[in-house]
């Protein structure tokens, strides 16, 4: 129960409290963050300092097994989901369609989510963190809860966490040491992972970013794009060609030399300020390399973003279908309800079992990964199902409202552009 009662910051007057009967528990053993006038700081004003280390990095242990595959949430998962998604429908929903259209995160939407303590679930409690085992099912669901508020505000939130959690998976001692401490602390910076390429038919494992070795560590040279908050982080982890060897991840400073970003809007996702990231002989010392550039570690890098990306889909899912439901009903035509039109309600069922299968081959390839069994195959079919599904559902989702699918009045316009990104994205989230 500790785990959930340190995330569940400043939620003592919620109603899921009640619904548990966990209220007076709360109340004795909630974590407290400390507000001290906290403003926004820009990008490469941070310095990282490697705090004491202990020797050796610290690693989260694999979950236990459950023996038969159960997708019941534990009753932490459980209260933590309900709470993110309160959360997302109350701080998320109300501001989605104005920043989609600034293409910017409102950045009291980003402290109270740092507030709400995203990004303590994976960093082990001797780091500062809450987290006691790999949390990849609790990570989904709460990026499904939050999805279901808005997918591009809940890019732009959870975009630090992907970070945190590569340290935590793959950092060295020191690495842990000196980037850690700021993601467990109120003022958690503005960070991303960043795979992606301008590029038809990207292949992650085919990049076009290219590191080399130096007698100081590497240089690195090319262009990411999808970035989420570009203009705004101050740490990122690139993913590179290392030698014409193979893929590799880099930690790089945005306060570093030949570093820059320039915006870039694209069709969906504009609420995360996406933007592109520029890197020009880029010098970084051997100490930026994570997990010596094993090519295991980024295959796994890959298939936990790819997990992620699927809870995204999950949530925004949902909200497609929660949306449409009542509209059906409610709508009349030719004297009752669309929704008696078998070609109606015939589709609204289709959207309900597709939308099951998916969460069910997400949450079973998120299972597999936390306990540190082959989920390889599960990822890859979570990751084709939630693509071509997801795209369908939102394309179903306009298709049921008419005319009203295609206006802004209507968010379900908006998850239709993000949900097709499904398939295209790389890197960013991680679980």
């Amino acid at each position: 129960m500790g785990t959930a009662l340190a995330v569940l910051n400043r939620l003592a007057s919620t109603e899921v409290l009640d619904r548990f009967g966990l209220r007076k528990p709360m109340q004795n053993t909630v974590y407290q963050a400390t507000k001290t006038g906290f403003t926004a700081i820009g990008a490469a004003s941070r310095t990282f300092v490697a705090a004491q280390k202990s020797g050796k990095p610290k690693r989260l242990p694999s979950a236990s097994a459950k023996g038969l595959f159960d997708l019941t949430p534990t009753e932490e998962q459980q209260m933590i989901r309900d709470t993110v998604a309160e959360f997302a429908a109350e701080r998320l929903r109300p501001v989605a369609a104005d920043a989609d259209a600034k293409c910017e995160t409102p950045q009291e939407l980003l402290t109270q989510t740092a507030e709400l303590g995203v990004t303590l679930v994976g960093v082990p409690e001797d780091l500062g963190g809450v987290g006691s085992e790999r949390s990849a099912v609790t990570n989904v669901l709460i990026a499904e809860a939050m999805a279901h508020g808005d997918m591009g505000l809940a890019v732009a939130c959870l975009a630090p966490s992907a970070v945190s959690n590569a340290l935590v998976l793959w950092g060295d001692a020191d690495q842990q040491a000196t980037y850690l401490p700021a993601f467990v602390g109120d003022n958690v910076p503005a960070a991303a992972l960043a795979i992606q390429e301008p590029r038809a038919l990207f292949d992650p494992f085919a990049l076009q970013t290219k590191a080399h070795r130096t007698p100081g560590g590497f240089t690195i040279t090319g262009v990411k794009s999808l970035v989420p908050r570009a203009a705004q982080a101050e740490l990122f982890i690139v993913a590179a060609d290392l030698d014409g060897r193979g893929p590799a991840l880099f930690l790089v400073e945005s306060g570093n030399k030949g570093v820059s970003v320039e915006s870039e809007p694209a069709m969906g996702l504009r609420a995360a300020s996406l933007g592109k990231l520029h890197l020009d002989q880029v010098s970084l010392p051997a100490t930026a390399l994570i997990a010596e550039g094993k090519g295991d570690v980024y295959a796994e890098c890959v298939r936990l973003a790819r997990i992620g990306w699927c809870a995204l889909a999950v949530g925004t899912s949902q909200a497609v279908l929660d949306y449409v439901i009542p509209y059906v009903n409610d709508r009349v035509a030719f004297g009752e309800p669309i929704s008696h039109r078998q070609g109606v309600a015939f589709k609204v069922a289709d959207i309900g079992i597709e939308l099951e299968s998916m969460r069910l081959l997400t949450y079973r390839a998120a299972s597999r990964a936390e306990q540190g069994k082959t989920y390889a195959r599960e990822a890859a079919l979570a990751r084709k199902l939630c693509s071509d599904k997801g795209m369908m559902i939102g394309n179903d989702g306009v298709q049921l409202l008419g005319g009203h699918g295609f206006v802004k009045e209507h968010p379900v316009e908006r998850w239709y552009r993000d949900l097709r990104v499904i398939g295209l994205a790389e890197g960013v989230v991680l679980v």
